[in-house]
């Protein structure tokens, strides 16, 4: 038997140790084989969506890469503690530490190299049903399957360089430590775990503030409170698997009579040495699910906002001519020329917005320029646009903030009344309110509320609304604005036809009013179409990035629960000699699991939904059943997959008893 022959055989007898390791990496070589089908594929057309999908594919190809090696490093510095026993008795037979580090680095190639293989015909064999999903979440036509050598080459050599460089790594970081210290590996009998009432504490409180910065977050603070609340759950998590969790086993130890109650004072004993050998374990799997749930419901919660989009975009083609324009009634009239050769019927409606400069303005706002229509003018907008009109007339020097999205509306408790006075005829603009609808989309004026503090953080951030609406009579008093747009609003029964409407005006379906052109225009129809597209790119990246984590994060427990295979069977061993029944070790073992697998899950969980219920204050419309469906599908993905190791392990457990004749 050659050197390489010995190293392929140590793998193939512990395939049962290696199994998840072996599935998981391969499963991250056929994700990302697959994204490479689809950066690569030549039919990938052109365009906004597409650009920005590619764009999103390589970005997921980046994580999963990175994630990948962080998950194999890990995987593997486990194995070689739990081989210990096996080194030393190489070692006793003459094995030289250059000739166990080769050992090694062969072992680690091999299992490299067959994920590689095992990832790549499990991607040629799923990637056509792949590239039909990612053709219908972007809606465009199935792409046909076409494996370059650009998509061959790029997996096999960045995995191929991956697991060199970690069995590298590990073959020389692999510790030769005396031969009495690697036979002892697993058979020294544990410490009693210890835990620091002070990091105990510290973690309870890390949690609840963590938890309560969480829930009382504005959309003004969750920028200012999301990196701390962060660091603080995730140090508060640590804390907990370490201290807290052996804290409170030891609590639970010292009620006897629940402790001493039938098989609890086996449970509980071997809970706690699990807890403390397994917390960084733990830990890792935590924050793994963690971000796999906030990714993948973020992405979900965010198709929310397509629900609004009929409100934020009540006409069909919102076209902007700025002051002097002198291309308004060309383009006007190719709208309607190309409205009425696809036989849309419309009704348009025109509307004045003048702009008047603001010599003083209390309390807060800066603005310089306001932008104002009329109420009469905000009225027949929105009744143009089929929506119910319910609010009062304006009088006086009255004004409502006009929203420029229904988004806005969760920042309404951000923004006070603000008074101004006019520069023209130190006339006095109040503010009352706020508009119910949307009269001009947002794209198509310039913000109110530049200056205001929550813009701070992304220029293109909702919440600075985007003019006033006065009062017919003060609207008639402003005679010298300092210059006059006219808004032509075209509306029709189904917006979605319009997609493709002007596009040798708007290409991707908006041109925004700080672009330097003589219009600003918006066509809903080609909006909803880009929208919707660049959702579904995100959200189905979001899935196969959350699809990865879970996956690893389950394959964790499954190899470190192998891992103390043979440590829980010396255990259920002993106990068997004293008349522990089959029904009994399938109960303890059993709830041990259901702990292992749903503690870190559950943790997860609500590390989540406090998360959502930040996130929520971004929206105005709920976003609770989105979140609660990503949630369940986990949980019950979770719960096939508990049974499925559950089985498996207690086959193997009884089988060794049998085995080894002590039942």
């Amino acid at each position: 038997m050659t050197f390489r022959q010995f190293a392929y055989r140590n793998v193939t007898r512990n395939k049962r140790t290696y199994a998840a390791y072996f599935f998981s990496s391969a499963f991250s070589v056929m994700i990302f084989f697959v994204c490479a089908l689809f950066i690569f594929n030549p039919n990938v057309k052109e365009g906004v969506i597409a650009s920005i999908a590619v764009q999103a594919m390589m970005a997921a190809e980046c994580i999963m890469y990175v994630f990948s090696f962080l998950f194999v490093l890990y995987s593997v510095s486990s194995f070689l503690k739990t081989r210990k026993r096996e080194f030393g008795i190489l070692i006793m037979h003459g094995m030289t530490k250059g000739q166990l580090n080769r050992m090694v680095f062969l072992e680690n190639m091999i299992i490299g190299l067959g994920s590689i293989m095992t990832g790549i015909l499990g991607g040629l064999l799923t990637g056509k049903l792949f590239l039909m999903v990612g053709s219908s979440f972007l809606g465009i036509p199935s792409m046909p399957l076409y494996v370059s050598w650009q998509v061959l080459a790029l997996t096999v050599s960045s995995f191929v360089l991956l697991f060199l460089i970690i069995s590298i790594c590990t073959s020389v970081l692999t510790r030769t430590n005396k031969l009495i210290e690697l036979f002892q590996a697993g058979q020294k009998p544990k410490s009693d775990p210890r835990s620091s009432v002070f990091l105990s504490i510290l973690a309870a409180v890390l949690l609840i503030a963590a938890y309560y910065l969480a829930a009382t977050a504005t959309v003004a603070t969750v920028y200012v409170r999301m990196l701390p609340v962060t660091a603080m759950t995730i140090t508060g998590s640590y804390f907990f698997y370490t201290q807290l969790s052996v804290h409170m086993i030891k609590i639970l130890k010292k009620r006897r009579p629940f402790f001493l109650r039938r098989t609890n004072i086996v449970m509980i004993s071997s809970l706690a040495y699990r807890l403390k050998d397994n917390a960084r374990m733990f830990f890792m799997v935590t924050v793994i699910s963690t971000v796999s749930f906030c990714s993948v419901g973020v992405f979900t919660s965010i198709n929310t906002l397509s629900k609004q989009f009929r409100e934020d975009y009540p006409a069909a083609v919102g076209y902007l001519a700025k002051d002097g324009s002198r291309v308004e009634q060309q383009h006007l009239m190719e709208i309607r020329e190309e409205l009425s050769a696809k036989g849309i019927p419309y009704e348009s409606f025109t509307l004045p917005i003048k702009y008047a400069d603001a010599v003083s303005s209390t309390p807060g706002s800066t603005a310089k320029q306001l932008h104002l229509i009329s109420f009469s003018d905000y009225r027949k907008a929105v009744n143009m646009a089929g929506f119910t009109f319910r609010e009062q007339t304006l009088t006086g020097s009255q004004a409502l903030v006009m929203i420029a999205s229904q988004r806005d509306k969760a920042y309404l408790t951000e923004r006070g009344m603000t008074e101004y006075t006019l520069k023209e005829n130190n006339l006095v603009i109040r503010e009352k309110g706020y508009t119910e609808h949307v009269a001009v989309p947002d794209y198509l004026l310039a913000d109110l509320d530049e200056d205001l503090n929550i813009t701070d953080f992304d220029e293109d951030i909702d919440g600075t609304f985007s003019g006033l609406v006065v009062s017919d009579q003060l609207f008639d008093l402003i005679a010298a604005p300092a210059k006059i747009d006219r808004y032509t609003g075209f509306y029709v029964h189904d917006f979605e036809q319009t997609m493709g409407i002007a596009g040798h005006l708007a290409k991707d379906g908006a041109v925004r009013y700080d672009m330097s052109k003589p219009y600003a225009i918006t066509i809903s129809g080609t909006l909803q179409e880009v929208q919707s597209g660049l959702y579904s790119i995100m959200l189905f990246v979001a899935l196969l990035i959350g699809t990865v984590f879970f996956i690893a994060a389950g394959s964790f427990l499954y190899f470190r629960l192998y891992a103390d295979l043979d440590y829980d069977r010396r255990q259920f061993a002993t106990i068997a000699k004293i008349g522990l029944t089959d029904p009994e070790l399938t109960k303890i073992v059993t709830r041990q699991l259901a702990l292992l697998f749903f503690v870190p899950i559950g943790f997860a969980g609500v590390h989540s939904v406090f998360a959502f219920i930040a996130l929520q204050k971004f929206f105005f419309l709920s976003i609770a059943s989105e979140m609660g469906v990503v949630l369940v599908s986990f949980f019950i993905a979770q719960i096939f997959y508990f049974f499925f190791i559950r089985n498996r392990y207690l086959r193997n457990l009884k089988k060794a008893l049998v085995n080894g004749g002590l039942r």
